[in-house]
């Protein structure tokens, strides 16, 4: 059985979130996606998810290709393998060739685990829709 891994804010779920999940299904007999806590985020990212935690939680759980939903409290990735011991971990492409990932690839490498770089989704991520939401908030003035 091959287990597969995989993490996120999943903050505002779009199409990108979708792609990343349904693909990485397709490459593992099952599927754990650790989706990032409300203070990871804001340590990790400087801002709060606009989703709460548990909410962004019971929408991951429930999307037919995810198997295992887990809290993700840390961002080091090797801690994770050491817990869940997942044969492949699936990461956008934005991270491949990075300083941090290099590092990682080799721990990983030497683990003989796998790392699957999937295409980033360019036309729609969280940052985007909550950048077009604040510009239609602008557009419209101050609430009554």
């Amino acid at each position: 059985m091959i287990i597969g891994y995989t993490t996120g804010v999943f903050d505002l779920f779009h199409i990108g979130h979708l792609n990343i999940l349904r693909n990485a299904r397709a490459m593992c007999d099952r599927l754990v996606v650790g989706v990032t806590t409300d203070d990871l985020m804001l340590e990790y990212k400087k801002k709060q998810p606009v989703i709460p935690f548990v909410e962004r939680m019971e929408i991951v759980r429930n999307i037919k290709c995810v198997d295992v939903v887990i809290a993700q409290e840390t961002m080091d990735k090797f801690e994770a393998w050491r817990k869940l011991q997942f044969d492949v971990m699936f990461v956008g492409d934005d991270w491949y060739q990075s300083e941090k990932w290099q590092d990682i690839q080799g721990k990983f490498d030497d683990a003989g685990v796998r790392i699957v770089y999937f295409p980033y989704t360019q036309t729609t991520s969280s940052t985007k829709i909550n950048e077009i939401l604040d510009e239609r908030r602008s557009q419209l003035g101050p609430a009554k």
